[in-house]
Protein backbone atom coordinates (compact mmCIF):
# COMPACT_ATOMS: atom_id res chain seq x y z
CA UNK A 1 0.00 0.00 0.00
CA UNK A 2 1.71 3.47 -0.84
CA UNK A 3 -0.10 5.99 1.37
CA UNK A 4 0.99 9.93 0.14
CA UNK A 5 -1.23 13.05 -0.91
CA UNK A 6 1.28 13.24 -4.18
CA UNK A 7 -0.26 11.87 -6.46
CA UNK A 8 3.30 11.88 -8.95
CA UNK A 9 5.31 10.20 -5.64
CA UNK A 10 2.19 7.55 -4.82
CA UNK A 11 3.19 7.16 -9.32
CA UNK A 12 6.84 6.65 -9.53
CA UNK A 13 6.51 4.32 -5.96
CA UNK A 14 3.69 1.91 -7.42
CA UNK A 15 6.37 1.65 -10.77
CA UNK A 16 9.40 0.81 -8.86
CA UNK A 17 7.19 -1.50 -6.27
CA UNK A 18 5.45 -2.99 -8.94
CA UNK A 19 8.19 -4.25 -10.71
CA UNK A 20 9.53 -6.38 -7.77
CA UNK A 21 6.23 -7.83 -7.66
CA UNK A 22 4.11 -5.91 -5.19
CA UNK A 23 0.15 -5.27 -6.32
CA UNK A 24 -0.54 -1.84 -4.72
CA UNK A 25 -3.28 -0.11 -3.99
CA UNK A 26 -3.48 3.39 -3.31
CA UNK A 27 -4.32 5.72 -0.37
CA UNK A 28 -4.38 10.03 -0.73
CA UNK A 29 -3.94 10.04 3.59
CA UNK A 30 -3.49 8.35 6.42
CA UNK A 31 -7.06 8.21 7.31
CA UNK A 32 -8.07 6.49 4.02
CA UNK A 33 -4.73 4.36 4.11
CA UNK A 34 -6.11 3.04 7.99
CA UNK A 35 -9.70 2.10 6.65
CA UNK A 36 -7.82 0.29 3.55
CA UNK A 37 -5.39 -1.37 6.15
CA UNK A 38 -8.95 -2.55 8.24
CA UNK A 39 -10.49 -3.74 5.69
CA UNK A 40 -7.41 -6.01 3.96
CA UNK A 41 -3.83 -5.75 5.83
CA UNK A 42 -1.33 -5.20 3.36
CA UNK A 43 2.36 -6.88 3.55
CA UNK A 44 4.06 -3.65 3.03
CA UNK A 45 2.89 0.18 3.48
CA UNK A 46 4.95 2.89 1.88
CA UNK A 47 3.76 5.90 3.85
CA UNK A 48 4.55 10.16 3.67
CA UNK A 49 4.49 12.16 6.95
CA UNK A 50 3.19 15.41 5.83
CA UNK A 51 -0.05 14.70 4.99
CA UNK A 52 -3.96 16.73 5.42
CA UNK A 53 -6.38 14.65 7.63
CA UNK A 54 -4.03 12.26 9.39
CA UNK A 55 -0.26 12.85 9.55
CA UNK A 56 2.12 9.87 8.67
CA UNK A 57 3.06 9.65 12.47
CA UNK A 58 -0.80 9.15 13.55
CA UNK A 59 -1.07 6.41 10.28
CA UNK A 60 1.60 4.78 11.73
CA UNK A 61 0.71 4.58 15.51
CA UNK A 62 -2.97 3.87 14.47
CA UNK A 63 -1.93 1.01 12.16
CA UNK A 64 0.94 -0.65 14.62
CA UNK A 65 -2.57 -0.52 17.14
CA UNK A 66 -4.50 -2.90 15.16
CA UNK A 67 -4.75 -6.73 16.20
CA UNK A 68 -3.38 -8.04 13.37
CA UNK A 69 -1.83 -12.07 12.80
CA UNK A 70 0.15 -10.14 10.11
CA UNK A 71 1.74 -7.23 10.79
CA UNK A 72 3.04 -5.14 7.77
CA UNK A 73 6.73 -3.75 6.95
CA UNK A 74 6.05 -0.33 7.05
CA UNK A 75 8.47 2.30 5.61
CA UNK A 76 8.72 5.89 5.79
CA UNK A 77 9.10 7.81 2.84
CA UNK A 78 9.23 11.53 3.33
CA UNK A 79 11.26 14.81 3.10
CA UNK A 80 11.62 14.81 7.10
CA UNK A 81 15.54 13.94 7.32
CA UNK A 82 16.82 14.99 10.64
CA UNK A 83 18.00 12.54 13.04
CA UNK A 84 14.94 13.68 15.12
CA UNK A 85 12.94 13.10 12.68
CA UNK A 86 13.88 9.31 11.79
CA UNK A 87 13.99 8.16 15.56
CA UNK A 88 10.87 9.39 15.67
CA UNK A 89 9.36 7.96 12.45
CA UNK A 90 10.88 4.54 13.92
CA UNK A 91 9.73 4.78 17.42
CA UNK A 92 6.38 5.23 16.26
CA UNK A 93 6.39 1.66 14.12
CA UNK A 94 8.08 2.33 10.69
CA UNK A 95 10.54 -0.27 10.12
CA UNK A 96 12.91 1.50 7.37
CA UNK A 97 13.34 5.01 6.17
CA UNK A 98 13.72 6.68 2.85
CA UNK A 99 14.12 10.56 2.32
CA UNK A 100 12.77 12.14 -0.29
CA UNK A 101 13.41 12.63 -3.16
CA UNK A 102 14.19 8.65 -3.98
CA UNK A 103 15.50 6.82 -6.78
CA UNK A 104 14.77 2.59 -7.46
CA UNK A 105 17.89 1.61 -5.88
CA UNK A 106 17.45 4.04 -2.80
CA UNK A 107 14.19 2.43 -2.33
CA UNK A 108 14.60 -1.46 -3.10
CA UNK A 109 17.64 -1.02 -1.08
CA UNK A 110 15.61 -0.32 1.94
CA UNK A 111 12.85 -2.95 0.92
CA UNK A 112 15.56 -5.20 0.69
CA UNK A 113 17.10 -4.43 4.61
CA UNK A 114 13.90 -5.17 6.03
CA UNK A 115 12.86 -8.50 3.80
CA UNK A 116 10.37 -7.18 1.75
CA UNK A 117 11.91 -7.39 -1.47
Amino acid sequence: MLVDDSRVIRKVARQIVESIGYAVIEAENGEEGLARCKAAMPHLVITDWNMPVMTGIEFVTALRAIESPRQPRIVFCTTNSGAKDIHRGIAAGADEYVIKPFDKDALISRLQAIGAA
